[in-house]
């Protein structure tokens, strides 16, 4: 799935996980984080090389989102690891996955508005942007702690809502990326901390999105983006509606 459409992988490996492999709640999030923060390194390399990173931007959503699910991870802990088993998570993420497959549709509708609008919307937003990033990271590191999923398309669709002149689409997808990592790896190391991470399992995913991404990149070229975007979307809200109670 990011091999193809650059987005999509968490919010598609945690359902499998849970509800096709049978994998616990708790593990299947734990694990998942723990890899998106392995896999994602490799992708900013390249994007940061490229110069397509706003650092600035990164800080901010970091000022908001490591501090959330460093505390989101504390009262997992005082509530027990087996907070996560619980039915207010598992609806949590399925509210989560209709969410990201409305900003999956939702994305190229926001990429190319009209250029007046894109300057009215960033004149209003300059002055609250740095404060309004803070609280976007803050949701993002409850949504990503709680379900490993809400970093990238939901992040992306936050940042073109915020910087809709600032951001092009590449360094829009870099500096989503650059974010994703160290949000992931600190949710992640709390969730290694609750021992909710299978190591073995971990590998194996680790094995597996080596020649997935590149059957991903080298196939979903073939076919029309919005075709695979609106096909991964039914299956998130059909998937999001199934997890809800």
């Amino acid at each position: 799935m990011v091999g193809a459409t650059g987005v999509g992988g968490g919010a598609i490996m945690t359902p499998i996980l849970l509800l096709v492999l049978g994998v616990a709640p708790h593990t299947a999030i734990g694990t998942d984080l723990l890899y998106a923060s392995i896999t994602k390194v490799f992708g900013v390399g390249v994007h940061g090389f490229a110069k397509r990173v706003d650092w600035q931007v990164v800080r901010r959503l970091a000022l908001g989102s490591l501090p959330t699910a460093a505390v989101t991870v504390i009262v997992l802990h005082q509530r027990g690891s087996n907070g996560v088993r619980d039915g207010m998570i598992m609806t949590v993420l399925g509210a989560v996955l209709i969410l990201t497959a409305a900003a999956m549709v939702l994305m190229p509708l926001l990429i190319r508005p009209d250029a007046q609008q894109r300057l009215s919307q960033s004149a209003k937003l300059l002055r609250y942007q740095p404060v309004l990033t803070v609280i976007a990271g803050a949701v993002l590191g409850l949504l990503v702690t709680l379900t490993s999923i809400g970093a990238g398309s939901l992040g992306v669709v936050m940042l073109l809502l915020l910087y809709p002149l600032r951001l092009a689409p590449a360094r829009l997808v870099g500096t989503d990326l650059a974010h994703a990592i160290p949000l992931a790896l600190v949710a992640g190391i709390g969730h290694i901390l609750l021992g909710n991470v299978d190591f073995v399992l971990l590998g194996q995913l680790l094995l597996g999105s080596l020649p997935g991404v590149w059957l991903g990149a080298h196939f979903g070229g073939k076919l029309p983006d919005r075709l695979l975007r609106a096909a991964i979307a039914v299956v998130l809200v059909a998937v999001g509606i199934k997890l809800l109670p």
